[in-house]
């Protein structure tokens, strides 16, 4: 409304696609800010990132400098320079300083914890420089936690009093543990801060983070509840029971311009739910370019990191059963253990032209993988969201998971009920073993042999919505619902 201050969240994370992205998080990050902004109009969205050496020129050229101050982090005075754009509503700035962000990966450096303590400074200080002071400062994982403890200290002085704090656990497995003698030296914190960081004889920035928020959420429903216990919380399921009065989980969406397989460029043939001819040809494509012996037979494919959480242990227990029973092939995209490779790659040479392990990274073939298979495999042990069933589904693909984390909230059992309406979207499986996935890798062939259920399955979970839309509404009632919490 005219007249009436729109409130405002910052975004606060590691990644973002498509400037600088690893994974989910990048996901995410890249895509709800556009979705909120779209879906509620009365918010200023904004997001903050570092400026990494992997942002493209492309994006640089769009950015202009909007301050340049130093940061003070313990003993050190570091540069720090803020670049601004804007996309499709949404305000993004970049943290610049080439010392911290000039490197070959976003992570995984040995000085990590100084890394995004200082970008987590620079974002406090960024909201002063430029008298910013928004209704949220909305924090994800561990890398953007001490945003949350820096704006604690701002508010024993007096300054924003009126931010709300957010922190989104995307995996609780990563929490930033560090030695407390690094406590006041790197992350410039004092022994009044200690208790809110302490936790299992270390710095927990995750523990820190959740003791902090106003709101703690999770990226799925059911992994909020999962982390509550010991199987999932991974040491801070007593914590986040402490805090359950504020815990609450919201399904992660995907962005159906860049999955869609209506309008897809990098895929052979485009097709729609209501035209799905196409996929017809992808799959035929597909199997051309992994060297996969044609036949009117399920091809399953595995798009993952090759390790033994996502449930790849099952796999290997099982596929060989999988594959001689439903006479199909399988295709599999991803990096992982050495050990886990070598299964793969032994597979491959054990049932050639029916097997093709592809051990790398690369996101245009995940999507003609998605385009041109008939059965996903995705049996994880843990999922705290997932974003591959639900890419699969939007290229008709199908889904088979394991009833765990986001997977459990965005599958459901397909079967017909006693008047012959389908129901469901995948085939799920509870029991984390290979007996189970096998059955329900059987189910899905059976019904994919099927020619008529094959047909009215892909239609369905082709017209399922998993945009994020639908999550942005979720992610904008949480914010008002905080703000009107006194």
């Amino acid at each position: 409304m005219r007249g009436v201050k729109r409130k405002s969240v910052l975004i606060v994370g590691a990644e973002a696609m498509p400037f600088a992205a690893t994974g989910g998080l990048g996901d995410v990050i890249g895509s709800l800010p556009q979705a909120l902004a779209a879906a509620d109009r009365e918010l200023d969205v904004r997001v903050v990132m570092p400026l990494y050496s992997a942002v493209g020129e492309k994006h640089r050229a769009k950015m202009k400098q909007i301050a340049v101050f130093d940061v003070n982090l313990s003993w050190r005075k570091q540069y720090c320079g803020i670049f601004s754009m804007k996309s499709r509503g949404v305000t993004y700035y970049f943290i610049d300083n080439e010392y911290y962000f000039r490197r070959d990966t976003l992570y995984g450096q040995y000085d990590d914890g100084e890394r995004f303590a200082y970008f987590c400074s620079a974002v406090i200080e960024m909201m002063k420089q430029l008298n910013y002071e928004p209704d949220i400062l909305h924090a994800h994982d561990w890398q953007a936690a001490l945003s949350l403890m820096y704006l604690e200290r701002e508010k024993r002085c007096g300054k924003f009093l009126g931010t709300k704090k957010i922190f989104t656990i995307h995996n609780i497995e990563y929490q930033g543990k560090y030695d407390f003698s690094i406590l006041g030296d790197v992350f410039g914190l004092g022994a009044e801060d200690a208790d809110i960081l302490s936790f299992d004889g270390c710095i927990n920035l995750m523990k820190g983070a959740i003791e902090l928020a106003d709101t703690v959420s999770t990226v799925s429903p059911t992994y909020s509840r999962e982390i509550l216990t010991p199987e999932y919380g991974k040491g801070l399921q007593n914590i986040l029971a402490e805090n359950s009065f504020k815990l609450c989980g919201i399904l992660n969406g995907i962005d159906n311009v860049y999955y869609n397989p209506s309008s897809d460029s990098v895929i052979p043939a485009v097709y729609s739910a209501d035209d799905p001819d196409g996929k017809a040809f992808c799959k035929a494509a597909l199997r051309a370019e992994a060297g996969l012996s044609d036949g009117d037979v399920p091809l399953f494919a595995i798009i993952s990191r090759l390790v033994a959480h996502k449930g790849l242990d099952l796999v290997c227990e099982a596929i060989r059963g999988i594959l001689n029973e439903t006479s199909g092939q399988l295709i599999v995209l991803g990096k992982g253990t050495p050990e886990m490779e070598d299964f793969f790659r032994g597979l491959e040479a054990e049932m050639p032209g029916r097997v093709r392990a592809l051990i790398v990274y690369d996101r245009d073939l995940s999507k003609r993988i998605y385009a041109g298979a008939d059965i996903l495999l995705m049996p994880s042990r843990s999922e705290p969201c997932g974003l591959a069933q639900m890419i699969a589904c939007a290229y008709g693909t199908i889904p088979v998971v394991r009833e765990t984390g986001g997977l459990a909230d965005s599958v459901s059992y397909a079967y017909r009920d006693g008047d012959g309406v389908l129901t469901g979207n995948g085939f799920t499986f509870a029991e984390p073993s290979a007996s189970a996935l096998y059955g329900a890798a059987k189910a899905a062939s059976d019904f994919w042999y099927r020619s008529e259920d094959r047909k009215e399955l892909i239609h369905r979970i082709m017209t399922t919505d998993f945009s994020w839309s639908v999550s942005a509404l979720s992610y904008s009632d949480m914010y008002r619902s905080l703000l009107m919490r006194r």
